[in-house]
């Protein structure tokens, strides 16, 4: 397993992934759960208030949207499909139920998402600045 920040509290052990990113989607510390993670929307704290894990200077740029927009478009699209396909209802009901649906979805997965590739880059040792 990659090593974390070495100047975290050693009363926290390193998790594992699975722990990692299910800390992640609940939007707390990916290292010891106990604290938020995101101190707005989606901006990471610093560092965790509970554990001292430096979680700032971690940057997940844009793979937490890519990633959204696959998970909301496979939960919508099917539905939207299946809609069609049983009831044939207007345009406009399809507007009126799915933007808002799709939008809804994807404010609620978003920081999830980031939360879990938090996670992943903790795990992985990474900071989101690499080069090839």
């Amino acid at each position: 397993m990659a090593a974390m920040d070495t100047a975290a509290d050693p009363r926290f052990p390193v998790p594992g992934l699975a722990t990692l990113l299910w800390r992640g989607f609940r939007k707390t510390c990916p290292r010891c759960g106990q604290a938020r993670l995101f101190g707005a929307f989606l901006k990471t704290q610093e560092h965790c208030p509970a554990c001292t894990q430096q979680l700032g200077h971690i940057r997940a740029d844009d793979f937490p949207p890519y990633l959204t927009m696959v998970v909301v478009g496979h939960i919508i699209v099917p539905l939207i499909l299946l809609t069609e396909r049983e009831f044939q209802p207007s345009i406009a009901l399809h507007l009126s139920l799915w933007l808002p649906a799709t939008l809804l979805l994807a404010f609620w997965f978003l920081p999830r998402l980031k939360g879990m590739i938090i996670g992943l880059m903790l795990h992985l040792g990474l900071r989101g600045d690499e080069t090839q």
